[in-house]
């Protein structure tokens, strides 16, 4: 992915929000608001820390670690998933502690962190980091440089390979699509689930957009287990196909010397595109607006109900009003509710 150093990072805070007053940060203490109603307490191991951040990468540096920013929100029930089926096993906990120093923030947050000379709250920074989902995790290293973003859940054999390919400091060899394609094949079908497709030429996505129609490209592969998953189950919910209705759709194989036209009208081979759109998971969904331009992606482990929610916060436009995407989910659910349909977040 592109590096950004937290000084750029600031520079596109301070367009979007005022600068905040600043007060001594008090020492983090560790909360049980990282869960899904239930209660599930943080490991005692994850860093108590000023939230200075650039002294959190110092002193990570000076033990040979990195800084795992790990953004959550109450009741997320992925960062349940990702406290007890990652966390819960004890190989990726050592590797964890081993490269890593995790910090922990509420997205809703209003804890004060210090960025250089920037202090703001919690969710100021997630805010202007642009942080959708939970959990989302964000690795800096020793030179305050962002070096790889999890937008999402990932499965416990993902995340571990991005624990190696970071704590090994491999970004600086290669990129993770090709470090996952090398060390991570996934049992699964072998096959590209393409039957969702509707557009009338995948040479050419430029000429699938028309007016007032989202464009989605589900960048996939063949061994990908996840893959399967979303085909063979999400996709072929009724509420789901009913969404995939309202635009048309492309699946392609990330991995293809293809060329094709993308929705921008140039040409390029599809393993280039998905490398300058930094794909780095299958699958990802990635929508388009009709003048080919990127409105919104999903690209990490989701069930059906955040799956459709995504469908249905680009197609009904209700990222223009709303741009966090967790305060529409909400929204959705207590809506669905009130009408007597059941939500389930982890079906």
């Amino acid at each position: 992915m592109t590096q950004l150093t937290l000084k750029a990072l600031m520079i596109i805070f301070a367009a979007l929000v005022l600068p905040v007053q600043a007060n001594a940060a008090g020492e983090t203490e560790l909360t049980p608001a990282l869960v899904n109603p239930g209660h599930e307490q943080q490991p005692e191991w994850f860093k108590v820390s000023f939230l200075d951040l650039y002294e959190d990468i110092a002193e990570a540096a000076d033990d040979d670690k990195r800084v795992m920013i790990f953004f959550f929100q109450d009741g997320c029930p992925y960062c349940k998933k990702l406290l007890e089926d990652n966390f819960g096993q004890r190989d990726i906990t050592d590797k964890t502690r081993k490269h890593f120093d995790v910090v922990t923030l509420n997205i809703w947050g209003d804890r004060e962190i210090t960025v250089g000379d920037k202090v703001m709250t919690e969710k100021e920074f997630a805010t202007a980091l642009k942080v959708q989902y939970t959990p989302t995790l964000i690795f800096f290293d020793e030179n305050n440089k962002a070096v790889y973003r999890a937008n999402g859940y990932y499965p416990p054999e993902k995340f571990d390979v991005v624990l190696d390919y970071v704590g090994q400091k491999k970004e600086k060899e290669i990129s993770f699509q090709d470090y996952i394609a090398q060390v991570a094949p996934q049992p699964a079908s072998g096959k590209l689930h393409t039957e969702v497709s509707s557009v009338s030429s995948m040479d050419n996505l430029n000429a699938a957009l028309e007016p007032d129609k989202y464009l989605l490209v589900i960048f996939g592969q063949k061994q990908c287990a996840t893959c399967d998953e979303l085909h063979l189950d999400i996709l072929q919910r009724p509420q789901s196909k009913e969404l995939l209705e309202r635009m048309n759709v492309a699946v392609i194989d990330l991995w293809s010397d293809q060329k094709i036209v993308t929705p921008d009208g140039s040409e390029q081979k599809i393993v280039d595109w998905a490398r300058k759109l930094d794909i780095n998971y299958a699958p990802s969904l990635v929508y388009f607006n009709d003048k080919g331009e990127e409105v919104f992606r999903s690209d990490a482990y989701l069930k059906a109900f955040h799956v459709q929610s995504v469908m249905d916060y680009v197609t009904t436009a209700a990222y223009r009003q709303q741009p966090n995407f967790q305060r529409y989910i909400d929204t959705r659910a207590d809506h669905l509710r009130e009408q007597g349909i059941e939500v389930n977040l982890m079906d």
